[in-house]
């Protein structure tokens, strides 16, 4: 099997237990909401019921990403990956706000609020850490696959143990203590983090989707390799983009203009080797072959002269 379908295979398997997970909490949560009577736990159950959606997403988009190159898609379907976790950093954002909006209006707009049952602390218990080994084990996974759609996932899964935190935190002091209020208050704190994580996640998809790439020193090890073939100058019009867990690396090359085409052809393999022997996960290499001395106006990409910017 190759490395590719090995690393869909691994992500479907992951999907497919995320899925399951969360609709057994999902379906636990709610009714031990509506059982104890705590608005918070009920909440919390809505939460990892939108976790399905979110895994599911996860679960078509591994099948979608396992196609082959067409004429349509000539790159293949690999980063559907990319849009996917940008798809779920709405899904996160929206949580967040439901969270918000039922906190607030629990918090001003309720003329009684009932203090829950000891039930709803023993099931936010079983949430916090069925979470946490859920999480724990999805950001691996991603980790392991460069799946940024996963990686999505689980910091989506370690928002829902922050949420179901501040669920028992407010549970136990509204039960022992008697201040029904804190739930609410608490939550509110908590939507504004989920907030941030899903801006995080929306900021580091669009790098990916406008061709950016946020390890820059990928850029000095690409100059490093080139300068090991000894024939080869002025490396310019450096561009790498990044297709799911893949580098596409394009750059410009100049070489003795006397050479024949054969040799210059062997030069620039050569540069190919090399820079896959400095970069991991590179999937090809664009080498465009020039004279020493021709000159371009360039328009895109990086040459050697930008390197002490980076």
């Amino acid at each position: 099997m190759s490395k590719e379908k090995t690393r869909i295979k691994q992500i479907l398997k992951v999907s497919w237990i995320s899925v399951i997970v969360n609709a057994l909490l999902a379906l636990i949560k709610i009714s031990a909401g509506i059982i104890s009577g705590s608005m918070a736990v009920l909440a919390d159950g809505i939460d990892s019921a939108s976790d399905i959606l979110t895994s599911a997403i996860t679960l078509f988009t591994g099948k979608i990403i396992g196609k082959k190159p067409n004429f349509k898609y000539p790159y293949g379907y690999t980063r559907a990956d990319t849009i996917a976790a940008k798809f779920l950093s709405f899904v996160i954002f929206f949580a967040g706000a439901q969270l918000a909006f039922s906190s607030i209006k629990k918090l001003f707009f309720t003329e009684s609020i009932e203090i829950p049952s000891v039930l709803a602390i023993y099931v936010t218990l079983i949430s916090i850490i069925s979470k946490f080994l859920l999480a724990k084990y999805i950001l691996a996974k991603g980790k392991k696959t460069e799946s940024l759609m996963l990686i999505a996932n689980a910091k989506n899964m370690q928002n829902d143990i922050l949420i179901s935190v501040t669920v028992l935190i407010g549970l136990l002091v509204t039960i022992y203590l008697k201040i029904p209020f804190f739930d609410s208050i608490t939550a509110i704190f908590v939507s504004f983090w989920i907030f941030k994580v899903s801006f995080e996640i929306f900021m580091k998809t669009s790098e990916e989707l406008m061709e950016g790439c946020s390890d820059t020193e990928i850029y000095k090890n690409v100059f490093k390799a080139v300068a090991e073939i000894k024939e080869v100058k002025n490396p310019h019009r450096v561009r790498i983009r990044k297709i799911g867990n893949l580098f596409l690396v394009e750059l410009d090359i100049e070489v003795d203009g006397n050479l024949t085409v054969k040799d210059s052809h062997e030069i620039a393999n050569r540069v190919e080797a090399e820079i896959k022997l400095n970069i991991n996960n590179v999937y090809d290499v664009f080498i465009h072959v020039e004279p020493i001395g021709n000159v371009e106006v360039e328009k895109f990409g990086m040459s050697i002269n930008d390197i002490d910017n980076i």
